[in-house]
């Protein structure tokens, strides 16, 4: 197939860009930037913005599949900002592969499109969308994923995935965030709890979003539906935080801040930032603090049964590669 990616030059539309060339399929990588590796890739690169309909439409041209995966992430920004990436972005999206006869849609959702700011220990898909978001990111992704789901037809086949906390090597955003403010001496656990959560190694949510690819069509079991993509190895926020400062050579954090102060920092500094109009983002906001002091681990047996998806690399063997990748920046 010829497969049209959206931000095929991030962190995971990357990887899903190599394994789709592994293959053996043609591929068309769409986004606002230019980005050498893709060049070197031999990847054919059409530029353009989600918020620009017809320019999508014509770059959509001799394609047969999407994968939607570029979008507007982070725990700060406007709620225009996310709801023009994510949203209307993602309407952008579906409208095209409508109009350019597209039957196979592939989107790049979140687990946090079902975080209540409450536990969620061993759910599955059925998990309701939370009434209230503590973020604009969960937000608009939910009402992009709902676009998504609801935009399964006779003619174009939509399924979305969940993949739960992106880490490996190349990674942009997670990764040197956590680093930056461990060496800062500003990274610390929250609360008394150490909860359990999952992650997902970068490789192995590129390969779910291949098994989905390839069994989508029309009237397919996995048209129309959502699924978690995990390690299925969830394990408190301190041994996954730790294992990364490990990989970057830093010793483990170890200092804590009681749950009621860090929510407390957490909403003055998003009223201060809002109020002044600050740069950059707060260094605690609601959201943070909820990630890191609530459970959220998943069942993929959904995964497993409709889309055959094992996580083929272990969270040891992906730390090793991630430690070796740190070595050498």
């Amino acid at each position: 197939m010829k497969v049209f990616v959206t931000g095929g030059g991030g962190f995971l539309g990357l990887a899903i860009v190599r394994q789709l060339i592994a293959q053996g399929h043609d591929v068309v990588s769409y986004s606002r930037g230019v980005y050498p590796e893709l060049n070197a890739l031999g990847v054919e690169h059409r530029q353009g913005d989600l918020d620009a309909p017809n320019r999508l439409v014509a770059a959509l041209k001799d394609c047969q599949a999407v994968v939607h995966v570029a979008a507007k992430a982070g725990i700060w920004g406007s709620y225009e900002s996310f709801h023009s990436a994510n949203v209307r972005g993602t309407e952008n999206v579906i409208s095209a592969c409508q109009q350019a006869g597209i039957s196979k849609l592939v989107y790049t959702s979140s687990p946090s499109v079902v975080h209540n700011g409450q536990d969620l220990e061993g759910v599955d898909e059925s998990t309701p969308y939370p009434s209230h978001f503590e973020a604009f990111y969960p937000q608009t992704k939910a009402l992009a994923e709902k676009m998504i789901l609801q935009a399964n037809s006779e003619s174009l086949a939509t399924v979305s995935l969940r993949p739960h906390i992106i880490w490996g090597p190349g990674d942009p955003h997670f990764v040197p965030r956590l680093v930056a403010r461990a060496k800062a001496g500003r990274l610390r656990l929250v609360g008394t709890r150490d909860p359990k959560i999952d992650t997902v190694y970068v490789e192995n949510a590129a390969t779910a979003h291949l098994l989905a690819l390839n069994k989508l069509e029309p009237g397919a079991p996995i048209a129309g539906k959502a699924y978690f993509i995990t390690q299925d190895q969830p394990e408190t926020v301190s041994q996954f935080v730790n294992r990364i400062l490990d990989a970057a050579g830093l010793p483990p954090v170890t200092r804590r801040v009681p749950l009621r102060v860090a929510h407390l920092a957490g909403s003055v500094l998003e009223s201060v930032y809002r109020a002044f109009h600050l740069p950059g983002e707060p260094p605690m906001t609601r959201f943070m603090v909820s990630q890191f002091s609530t459970a959220h681990w998943f069942d993929i047996s959904a995964a497993r049964r409709d889309l055959g998806y094992e996580p083929l690399i272990s969270t040891e063997a992906g730390m090793a590669q991630l430690k070796r990748w740190m070595q050498s920046i």
